[in-house]
């Protein structure tokens, strides 16, 4: 039977640490995890808490165009939000391709290349089987880029090739 690794304080004193591996939680790492998680609540906080209900451009009951809420700077952002929050995760996610964090070495590598790689793969798919025709479904982000949606799909599978790298 074959004996499981375990986590060990080692020499430095570090708790989190595979004596074969190195250690779980680095400052990349926790970097890299910040950017990943801050550049999905950009977007997610952008599409639901700024960005008028229709969209920029639509108008109200009134004939009056719909306003953004929350902060001024984001709404005047507009659609660089969309471009803010992706650099932010695509950079995260490249950062944690890394040797130095759990995602860049071992399986990790491949678990990321292999996410990355299939994640924009369904997106790409998604947009072209729900958004594009003759009438598009109000899939949420998906309908405000367009075909914007392609760069990030393509971003996804770039970020694979960054995982890919570090594959031996």
């Amino acid at each position: 039977m074959a004996k499981l690794p375990r986590l060990s304080k080692n020499k430095d004193g570090d708790v989190f640490a595979d004596p074969e591996r190195g250690p779980v939680m680095t400052a990349r790492f926790a970097v890299a995890l910040v950017l990943i998680l801050g550049g999905i609540g950009w977007i997610l906080y952008y599409y639901f808490g700024i960005r008028p209900t229709d969209g920029f451009g639509s108008l109200n009951s009134e004939g009056k165009p719909n306003q953004p809420g929350g902060p001024s700077f984001f709404a005047d952002l507009e659609g660089k939000n969309y471009l803010i929050g992706f650099i932010a995760l695509f950079l995260g996610l490249a950062i944690s391709a890394h040797p130095k964090t759990p995602l860049g070495r071992g399986r990790g590598v491949v678990v990321g290349m292999l996410g990355c790689f299939i994640i924009g793969l369904v997106w790409i798919c998604i947009f072209y089987i729900f958004l594009t025709g003759n009438d598009p479904k109000d899939i949420p982000i998906f309908n405000d880029l367009g075909q914007k949606n392609l760069f990030v799909g393509i971003g996804f599978m770039a970020v694979g090739f960054t995982f890919a790298t570090r594959w031996e």
